[in-house]
């Protein structure tokens, strides 16, 4: 059986990882600063992170050159895979942060608006590195819609017609954010994680939510997740990663303990 990952993941704004709620932003002062992206990175290493996740929401050039910087120091001193989105618009944008040290690339609102950059990033650097992130929020009872810019504008899309879509394109690994949980700390939300990784072939990444150990248990088995991404609860030293691996396996979900 393959072993479930935890993966803490750091939004990184000018160079600095910070922490927001169901998505506040930087120019509404909804941005609490955490710390140094790399100091962050290496506790995780150590903790036994599976992976790491660097969301660069700095929207600017100079931003994106910092964020490769990032990249580049922490693939220096870690030895987990990285994966790294925010700002990737064309091919050279992946290349350029699979060149600094990453092993994946993450696309969002750039794939809504050019399905065809999964289709090309696949070709060039196979599905194994091309993850497309997807925001998605409760509209109704029983839809979930993509939502893009941050959360500000919605699309046409289900969550799940576009996770099937972005698949068939060429992805090669979902990541799924509630929005409505983002940040909450409340649990993640179940049914659109379900219902998600039972349409894909893929895995899945479930996002926002995390609050304790529980939450992350439930949506590993309720979800069906592949991997759990969680943010607040590590930042603020409520739990380790080893924390939550070691209540994992006491409850039969295979992970990988250091």
């Amino acid at each position: 059986m393959l072993t479930k990952r935890v993966i803490p993941c750091l939004d990184v704004h000018d160079g600095k990882v910070t922490r927001g709620v169901q998505f506040g932003r930087a120019e509404s002062g909804g941005l609490r600063n955490v710390g140094d992206p790399v100091e962050l990175a290496q506790r995780y290493n150590a903790q036994g992170a599976d992976e790491m996740v660097f969301f660069d929401i700095t929207a600017s050039a100079h931003g994106r050159a910092t964020m490769v910087e990032v990249i580049e120091r922490t693939a220096a001193c870690c030895f987990m895979p990285l994966t790294v989105g925010g700002g990737i618009r064309v091919v050279d944008d992946m290349s350029a942060m699979l060149k600094a040290g990453a092993d994946k690339v993450s696309i969002n609102s750039s794939a809504i608006a050019t399905p065809e950059l999964i289709t090309a990033g696949a070709e060039k650097f196979g599905s194994q590195c091309i993850v497309v992130s997807i925001d998605c929020k409760r509209t109704a009872p029983g839809v979930w819609k993509v939502f893009v810019k941050g959360g500000r504008e919605e699309t046409p899309w289900s969550a799940v017609e576009w996770a099937t879509e972005a698949v068939r394109r060429g992805a090669g690994e979902i990541v799924l954010n509630s929005i409505d949980a983002d940040g909450t700390k409340a649990g993640y939300d179940l049914e659109i994680t379900r219902r998600v990784s039972e349409a894909v072939g893929v895995p899945v990444v479930a996002s926002g939510g995390a609050g304790n150990l529980q939450h992350m248990a439930e949506v590993l088995s309720e979800g069906r997740a592949d991997a759990v991404l969680a943010a607040s609860i590590f930042h603020f030293g409520e739990y380790t990663v080893s924390d939550v691996k070691q209540f994992l396996a006491k409850r039969d979900v295979p992970v990988r303990l250091v």
